[in-house]
């Protein structure tokens, strides 16, 4: 089959540190690949890929500060996109761009898909999917689509990451950690002030970006000044499994209705369990019991360090095994590719007997 995925310019595929979408296109478009698609990533141009590479900006916009209108360059980039499907190069269109190809694609006749990465809870969310309720979208968890159900929902396909890209190390658990980005709505506060409880280290590795600023500053930087709180900043994948490896738990104390946290599955994938807030996805994700606790608040998030001991770190890695791998993950969009391209049956001429 041959395939476009169409990225977001703001990080490159994959990034080199913090970047959900872009890792999620990465893996995606890897394994495809290996499955012996015939793939085009339209993508920035630092990007690194097994497929065929469209670069429509040289650089990841993140990283680029001469790029003060990114919109353009994604508006240019789907044009490309078009202009190719009127060449018939592609057998279908993956894109991960939200909205932004409803309207132009609608009018083409390559079939496409778009998975929708981010929160839908907005009320500027809902004339889009009222006016574009025919287009073919993909959620990453079942509570993600609650705020729109009239989009066309046609699968929810959970994340995948690759089965030996983050594994179990031989290391001692010793403190609690924090993953990924520090925002309110991710509750790091709520995480520092449940590992003083416990009287547990707690090791930070999470990046602030410049809209968080001010939060982290405000609200996070006086937190550390504690020996228990230790903050690392952002990491790669090659620091992961060190880190989640050593941690007792992931804590993911979110007060937003987050679609899918990646970071819930690399932790699992290093076997170590999560203990989240009942928030969003987090009741899809997590097994409670098995790879780790659902709470409530801080209160029961304490009650749940304390029998996050008694969990087999290695039962958690094989359920990572059964749910969350690339691989189940390509299938799944495989398969949602190819209902999306079934001819539509024929029509059949009723003749009446007086004919």
């Amino acid at each position: 089959m041959r395939i476009a995925q169409v990225a977001p310019l703001t990080e490159a595929v994959p990034p080199k540190f913090y970047g959900g979408t872009e890792r999620v296109v990465h893996w995606l478009t890897e394994e495809l690949v290996a499955l012996g698609h015939e793939v085009t990533l339209f993508a920035s141009g630092d990007s690194q890929t097994s497929a065929k590479l469209e670069a429509t900006w040289p650089k990841a916009l993140r990283l680029d500060g001469s790029v003060r209108d990114p919109n353009a360059l994604h508006m240019v980039m789907l044009e490309r996109v078009r202009q190719k499907c009127d060449d018939e190069e592609y057998d279908f269109l993956h894109f991960h761009l939200d909205y932004y190809p409803f309207s132009l694609f609608s009018r083409q006749p390559t079939p496409f898909v778009t998975t929708l990465h981010g929160r839908l809870d907005l009320p500027e969310h809902q004339p889009v999917f009222t006016t574009f309720s025919d287009i073919p979208v993909i959620s990453i968890s079942d509570a993600q689509r609650r705020p729109a159900p009239q989009a066309n929902f046609i699968r929810t396909v959970y994340h995948g990451l690759p089965e030996h890209l983050l594994t179990p190390q031989p290391v001692t658990p010793g403190y609690l950690g924090v993953l990924g980005r520090i925002a309110p709505e991710k509750g790091v506060d709520r995480a520092i002030r449940i590992a003083k409880r416990c009287g547990i280290p707690l090791r930070i590795a999470a990046k602030v970006d410049r809209a968080d600023q001010d939060y982290f500053d405000q609200t996070i930087r006086p937190m550390l000044d504690h020996p228990l709180i230790e903050f690392i900043g952002e990491i790669s994948d090659g620091e992961k499994p060190d880190f989640l490896s050593g941690a007792l738990a992931l804590l993911l104390p979110i007060d937003w209705p987050e679609p899918f946290g990646i970071v819930m599955i690399e932790s699992m994938a290093c076997g170590t369990p999560v203990i989240a807030f009942n928030r969003g996805s987090v009741p899809e994700i997590v097994d409670d019991g098995l790879t780790g606790f659902i709470v409530e608040d801080e209160i029961s998030a304490v009650a749940a360090v304390g029998r996050v001991g008694a969990l087999d770190r290695a039962a958690v890695r094989k359920q990572f095994e059964a749910r969350f791998t690339a691989r189940r993950m390509a299938l799944d969009y495989l398969a949602a590719y190819r209902s999306l391209m079934r001819p539509a049956e024929p029509r059949i001429k009723l003749v009446s007997s007086a004919e």
